[in-house]
């Protein structure tokens, strides 16, 4: 779920260049790709397993012209890369920074996790890798928001924050968050994106539509 929505929330252009922090087997740069003809990504995974998966994943869509996974460490930085900046950098980043909040994940699904080196880390990742003026989305739990924003502030303004709750009368627990480096604009806060109603049905109609692929989440 948050993979798919992350991907539906980069309206990016044709011939602009997205990289994703964290890509995993690159399920949301292969999303981007389809709903997004022309744009060039790249995601960055620490594990050699699902990075060397994202590129299999690229070629068996035929998408390996414009998509390609490195093998790196956002820790080292974005310098590391050797990479001009790109028009979007985005991410799920792992959701906690402390093991002790929660029950211990599976080995294999630890790094989705837990962020070793702390959200600071991605946040910095992120801004480092992004153009002025170009754009920065990420998706992450609605407790964290504060956090979000206090360090995407520093370097990046103009934020968009749409709430993401699983039905109209409950709290949001996720919130997908845009901001643009060196942005100036007032902070907008966007209406929510609803995933259930209480029709029966697995999801509300805009949230399956966009599942679907068939509908974006515009900014």
């Amino acid at each position: 779920m948050d993979a798919a929505l992350l991907a539906a929330a980069v309206p990016a252009r044709p011939g602009e260049r997205v990289l994703e922090a964290g890509c995993g087997v690159g399920g949301v740069l292969t999303q981007i790709a389809v709903r997004r003809p022309g744009v060039l990504m790249t995601g960055v995974e620490r594990d050699a397993v699902p990075a060397g998966l994202a590129g299999e994943n690229a070629a068996l869509n035929g998408l390996s012209e414009r998509m390609e996974a490195i093998n790196a460490d956002i820790a080292r930085g974005f310098a590391a890369l050797a990479r001009p900046r790109f028009d979007w950098t985005i991410s799920n980043p792992p959701f906690f920074d402390d093991e002790a909040a929660l029950r211990a994940p599976a080995a294999a699904k630890r790094g989705a996790w837990i962020a070793d080196d702390g959200l600071g880390v991605w946040v910095k990742f992120l801004t480092e890798g992004v153009k002025d003026g170009g754009r920065i989305v990420v998706i992450h739990r609605a407790d964290r928001l504060a956090d979000l924003l206090a360090l995407l502030g520093e370097k990046c303004g103009s934020f968009a924050i749409r709430p993401v709750q699983p039905y109209a009368d409950q709290p949001a627990k996720r919130v997908l968050v845009q901001a643009i480096r060196s942005g100036k604009a007032p902070l907008r806060l966007l209406p929510a994106l609803v995933l259930h109603d209480r029709s029966g049905a697995k999801h509300a109609p805009e949230a399956e539509a966009i599942l679907r692929g068939e509908a974006a989440l515009e900014w």
